[in-house]
């Protein structure tokens, strides 16, 4: 039999190492860039006014500075969009009234001739920004402490049935952490911003990840009677193997699809793809390589601070 979960510590140091190095990636990316914190935030989250403005006369980057400067507007993102003969532009500024937001149109038209037809704003007022944050980490908290309940009451009929639903927690927050890494370099070399479709890819690879864990676990559940003599390692293992390429050829169907929407799909959705890419690889990954291995070196006492079951699962089950 394929020894795979015997190789755990291996995968809980290449998910360590990753970890470490995102947390400094979060950190460059805090210090190093203008966003002054580890992802650059879309209106969504810090509230103001996306511009998507089209002139008919040229226009500077300076002059549209100057202009939304006398309205108080210093700290603008000004980046040219379309053909290269300073018609158009995409500006981002902070959160104006709508007086003052007709004003400033009209200081644009005034300046070189806005066609309002074609040009369009989307604002956000700082207070709806917060309330989506918190309503983001509310959904993302609920969502966690549902599966662990889950789990735990699906399982309650077998020994040490939280265990269960701790670990794929674990697993769980490690796809997370994949996705922060993610855009937080994206943010850095592409300018992504985290905006609430993030949290949507979030909560998708939450519900993927869990899935497949509890896959792997149901088949525990059975094999544990089953093999009624067999090291509880063993019976994981077994367990494993049994079940690993199911998982991966769920997986493989859902890749074929993102990749195919990533390639053609419009520009307006390519970022939630990629990063919802990003974390259902990694979910397919932590269900096999972090969950699974962890349920094991949990019952061998192997996690620090927390002690694990002496007892084989063959006694428990006669007892």
């Amino acid at each position: 039999m394929f020894q795979l979960v015997q190789r755990r510590r291996w995968y809980f140091l290449g998910s360590g190492i990753f970890v470490l190095l995102g947390f400094a990636i979060m950190i460059f990316s805090t210090v190093a860039t203008d966003a002054n914190a580890p992802f650059r935030f879309s209106i969504d989250f810090e509230g103001g006014t996306i511009y998507e403005l089209d002139f008919e006369n040229t226009i500077t980057e300076t002059e549209i500075r100057d202009i939304f400067r006398t309205f108080g507007e210093d700290n603008i993102i000004v980046q040219q969009v379309g053909a290269s003969d300073d018609t158009e532009w995409s500006v981002r500024s902070g959160f104006l009234e709508a007086d003052q937001n007709g004003q400033l149109l009209d200081a644009l038209d005034e300046a070189a001739g806005l066609n309002r037809d074609n040009s369009q704003f989307d604002s956000v007022s700082p207070t709806i920004g917060s309330e989506v944050t918190r309503a983001a980490l509310l959904a993302i908290g609920t969502a966690s402490l549902m599966v662990v309940i889950f789990i735990n009451y699906s399982f309650r009929r077998i020994p040490n049935s939280l265990r269960y639903g701790v670990c794929a927690l674990v697993a769980m927050g490690h796809d997370v952490m994949v996705m922060l890494v993610t855009m937080s370099v994206a943010g850095v070399l592409l300018g992504w911003e985290l905006d609430a479709l993030f949290f949507t890819s979030v909560l998708t690879v939450v519900g993927f990840s869990v899935q497949d864990s509890i896959v792997v676990f149901d088949r525990i559940r059975e094999n544990v009677p089953k093999y009624l003599g067999e090291p509880y390692e063993t019976i994981v293992n077994r367990s494993l193997l049994e079940t690993v390429q199911r998982s991966l050829a769920t997986s493989i169907n859902t890749f074929f699809i993102i990749i195919a929407i990533l390639l053609f799909g419009g520009p307006t959705v390519k970022q939630f793809i990629a990063i919802l890419f990003v974390g259902l690889v990694s979910g397919t990954y932590s269900s096999i390589f972090i969950a699974v291995p962890l349920l094991v070196a949990w019952e061998k006492g192997e996690i620090p601070f927390i002690q694990g079951r002496s007892a084989a699962p063959t006694r428990t089950a006669r007892a």
